[in-house]
């Protein structure tokens, strides 16, 4: 149906869960046009083509208003959000619509938020090493700045509170403009980070948009792509780097798999939708540096069932520059940040882009790690006694460098009492070579745990001793 004004209108004639069918009789809308209930106000994106006129719709907010027979407009454009300056400072839902009691801000340009990545010659690709003031980050994983590094684990090792620590301690030495995406995680975690960044007088500085567990999977799947749009217009327009914080990047990969099979398509042989990688791919490449500025990100990737086998897991990994691992073993050690050193890497991890004494204490770290893995066992079976003076050396050694690993973040100074720390990479290169040529075999491990720098080990072990 068409009215005289020229409005192309629709009517639905079914709807199931987040999934309405809109029949046209004039002119039949384009997948991806953003279509409008006339009496709701309720925005549908156009996924799908059906028989007979029809097009299938993915709804963007509930649902539980729609009913058969209502007029649905074709606004003949697509998604779109309004984009400003003073976006800058702002708590928003998918549309940029407030969630923080303040008014909107003024709109400078309207963006679609499906859009392609740079293309190849406009891609900013020179290395360098992005220091987060995280000890085991810096040392076993180091952050390329302009690139993504992920952080892997299951449920509750500690990737938000890691992704929370480098939102503080990156914003303030790198003086960037930080944007946080909350996909498809706990309403509770969005109302908490949002108060301890104003406790840190941070927000003014960053961006968050939130699409949560409590939402729809169509706004689930649309916040990245929000996200990354208001990332690109502070890069492009405003010219300033940009620190892209993602929690969850699995949530994301999870609302894809709920809204295909909503539409019935048949999944892949694990379950997945069929067009995982696609999906995956359609954030992660927008993802880089240009000569206006770069995005730098940090995303959690939630690992079910502790399987890192898992289809979403491995072709997320396939899109970063860094991986760090977070270990269930070392987190019921009450070692935080539970980072697996020997499962953690990054592409820079290379002399080419780092010192040399850096790669070389990373490696000589790295044997001590493995070789006190190997012994467990016979630990466990036969006691440290049964071990060769040598290898007993090695596996003090580990135990001090696994403790000296631990460090106390300053977004967790409230529960823990003990004042977070930010360390230099130098320093973490300084305190692991003075463990591993013997300078501290004196020192007991436990004086190791919870420290910044090396430095601290000493003092206390030097004031132990004089009392």
């Amino acid at each position: 149906m068409e009215n005289l004004d020229g409005v192309n209108k629709g009517k639905i004639i079914q709807a199931t869960g987040v999934v309405v069918d809109v029949y046209f009789s004039y002119m039949i809308p384009p997948i991806g046009r953003k279509l409008i209930i006339e009496d709701s106000g309720l925005l549908l994106e156009v996924v799908e083509y059906l028989k007979n006129s029809t097009v299938r719709c993915l709804a963007l907010g509930e649902t539980h208003s729609v009913k058969r027979g209502s007029i649905v407009i074709d606004t003949k454009e697509k998604v779109r959000i309004p984009l400003g300056k003073d976006v800058i400072g702002r708590v928003l839902n998918i549309f940029c619509e407030p969630l923080d009691d303040k008014p909107p801000y003024e709109t400078e340009e309207y963006r679609e938020i499906e859009r392609s990545a740079p293309s190849f010659s406009a891609i900013d690709s020179d290395l360098k090493i992005f220091e987060t003031g995280v000890k085991t980050i810096d040392f076993f994983a180091p952050f390329p700045e302009g690139g993504k590094i992920g952080f892997f684990g299951g449920a509750g090792v500690g990737k938000s509170v890691i992704i929370t620590e480098l939102i503080h301690n990156i914003v303030y030495s790198h003086q960037g403009v930080s944007v946080f995406l909350g996909v498809g995680e706990r309403t509770r975690e969005g109302y908490e980070l949002v108060e301890e960044l104003k406790s840190k007088d941070l927000l003014k500085t960053s961006v968050l948009i939130f699409g949560q567990m409590n939402e729809t999977p169509g706004i689930r799947s649309r916040v990245a792509l929000t996200g990354l749009t208001i990332a690109e217009y502070i890069r492009d327009v405003l010219k300033k780097d940009v620190l892209l914080f993602v929690d969850n990047v699995f949530r994301y990969a999870q609302a894809g798999s709920e809204i295909s099979t909503i539409l019935g398509r048949m999944p892949s042989d694990t379950g997945y939708q069929p067009t995982l990688s696609q999906d995956i791919g359609l954030i992660e490449e927008r993802i880089v540096s240009t000569p206006d500025g770069a995005i730098t990100s940090a995303q959690a990737v939630y690992v079910p069932a502790d399987d890192f086998s898992d289809p979403s897991v491995q072709t997320i990994l396939n899109h970063l520059d860094s991986s760090v691992v977070l270990s269930r073993e070392l987190s019921e050690k009450k070692i935080y940040p539970a980072i697996d050193p020997l499962k953690s890497t990054s592409v820079i991890l290379n002399p080419v882009y780092i010192d040399q004494e850096h790669f070389d204490c990373v490696q000589s770290a790295r044997k001590v790690l493995e070789r006190y893995n190997e012994l467990k066992n016979i630990i466990a079976i036969l006691g440290i006694e049964e071990l060769s003076p040598q290898d007993r050396v090695t596996v003090e050694r580990a135990k001090k460098i696994q403790k000296f690993f631990s460090q106390p973040f300053f977004t967790s100074e409230a529960y823990t009492g003990i004042k977070g720390v930010f360390v230099p990479l130098n320093d973490t290169v300084t305190g692991v070579r003075s463990i591993i040529n013997g300078e501290l075999d004196d020192v007991p491990e436990d004086y190791f745990y919870m420290i910044g720098s090396i430095n601290e080990a000493k003092e206390r072990w030097q004031k132990e001793k004089k009392n």
